[in-house]
């Protein structure tokens, strides 16, 4: 078994001011995008778009509002109403770790959609190009969590190598932090990120992140100790599975959407078709 290394959670203090590893991971998080994107903008399909740095800059900074408005105000209403009425001034200590993916998404695409309005982009343009610059900040903002020993994982048996004590608990747990990090981050970007370098159909790469991520979500859930468990169907699954059953459906809904729309398009506009509709 591994014992949780439990670190400090503030990585550097000078006098009243501390700066806390849950915030520099989100600093990555947002300098990754940058790299990321800026690799993104040379491929010849996104270039040919008239995508430029100041674009990504600009969404930078739309972004950074969407994940922290709508990941705080996710976690709040989605898994911890009760206690923030209670608390309400504990909304804004975010330092303390508690955002809400799936809130942190719904921010994000919020803020794509102002930013899209004033940019004048095309929306569906917009969500292609920043979902493979996704998943690597969603790891790091896991080894946040990690740090923080937040998010610990259900019962593992001691004779898994990696099972491990997690403070305050007093018997082996996976490192579920670890495990979501790892599938919905890091498989996730290598996945989309290798999907995303050919030119696809108008949303389906925002698509296929969506309904990967719900998947990725829904199976490394069964790992985590969850939030609070809900009964579908006479199944109990996690409040995190249940938040990512819609990101699956609706993900492959509009996947299949995008295709579709495209080769009827396609059709449409064949020579062909013209000349039949001529006669």
């Amino acid at each position: 078994m591994l014992i949780h290394p439990n670190p400090d959670p503030v990585a550097i203090k000078i006098g009243f001011l501390s700066i806390h590893w849950y915030g520099l991971m989100y600093l990555v998080a947002f300098m990754q995008f940058l790299a990321l994107g800026r690799i993104r903008l040379r491929q010849p399909h996104i270039s040919a778009l008239g995508w430029t740095k100041e674009h990504l800059d600009d969404m930078l900074f739309y972004g950074v509002l969407g994940v922290i408005i709508g990941g705080r105000l996710g976690q709040v209403v989605f898994y911890e109403l009760a206690y923030f009425i209670d608390h309400p001034l504990e909304i804004f200590a975010v330092w303390k770790g508690g955002m809400s993916f799936h809130g942190g998404l719904i921010g994000v695409m919020i803020a794509m959609f102002l930013w899209a309005r004033k940019a004048k982009r095309n929306l569906a343009e917009v969500y292609d190009f920043i979902a493979p610059l996704v998943p690597l900040g969603y790891a790091a903002g896991r080894i946040g969590n990690f740090i923080n020993h937040e998010l610990p994982g259900r019962i593992a048996s001691a004779d898994l190598p990696w099972a491990m004590i997690w403070p305050g608990i007093d018997h082996p747990v996976h490192p579920s932090p670890i495990y979501q990090a790892l599938v919905d981050g890091v498989l996730l970007f290598i996945i989309l990120w290798l999907y995303a370098r050919k030119a696809r159909p108008p949303l389906a790469v925002g698509s296929m992140f969506v309904m990967l991520y719900g998947c990725a979500r829904f199976f490394t859930e069964f790992f985590r100790t969850p939030d609070f468990e809900v009964s579908l169907a006479g199944v109990t699954i996690s409040a995190g599975q249940m938040y990512s059953l819609p990101m699956i459906f609706g993900g492959a809904l509009l996947l299949f959407f995008s295709y579709t729309k495209t080769v009827k398009t396609v059709t449409e506009n064949r020579p062909d078709k013209k000349m039949k509709s001529r006669k």
